[in-house]
């Protein structure tokens, strides 16, 4: 009893990795492919990138517009998500996920249901970049009946 407050885990490499290689990822046969979902939100302000693994709990990587760029008004251009897209689709390949399976969503609700302007290149900058695109889906939320739109009753006036 006297020392039983001071077990610890057995320490850890600190070279990082195990023996055989720094591989990540899963082990793949020939023509298997490792899928994960990506979740695409483009909105007007901005482009969201986040990947996850097939349940939607394990964030694989996550990277935004805003993020590329310097300037406020770039966080939602073609360009800034386009860069976002390169990288996230550079950190999947080293992780080991060779196909992609997309989920498009817009501001949707009682706002726009139309994607932002990144969404496009984005989804163009991830096939071209070797992942294999499974499924693209649109999950922009669309409200039934929903909350008053924002703006009067006569609108926003010019």
């Amino acid at each position: 009893k006297k020392g039983s407050w001071n077990v610890m885990a057995p320490k850890r490499n600190v070279d990082g990795g195990d023996e055989e290689g720094n591989r990540l990822g899963p082990v793949l046969r020939e023509g298997e492919h490792c899928f994960a979902v990506v979740h695409l939100f483009a909105s007007f302000n901005d482009t969201f990138i986040h990947v996850t693994d097939l349940s939607g709990k394990e964030t694989l990587v996550r990277r935004t517009g805003g993020m590329e760029v310097k300037a406020d008004r770039d966080e939602s251009s073609p360009y800034a998500a386009m860069t976002a897209a390169q990288k996230v689709s550079d950190r999947l390949k080293e992780l080991g996920i060779t196909a992609i399976h997309i989920k498009l969503r817009a501001t949707g609700g009682n706002r726009t249901k139309t994607p932002g302007p990144g969404a496009q290149s984005a989804m163009r900058a991830l096939s071209r970049s070797g992942l294999k695109v499974g499924r693209i889906e649109d999950v922009t939320p669309i409200s039934t009946d929903g909350t008053r739109k924002k703006s009067g009753r006569r609108g926003r006036r010019l």
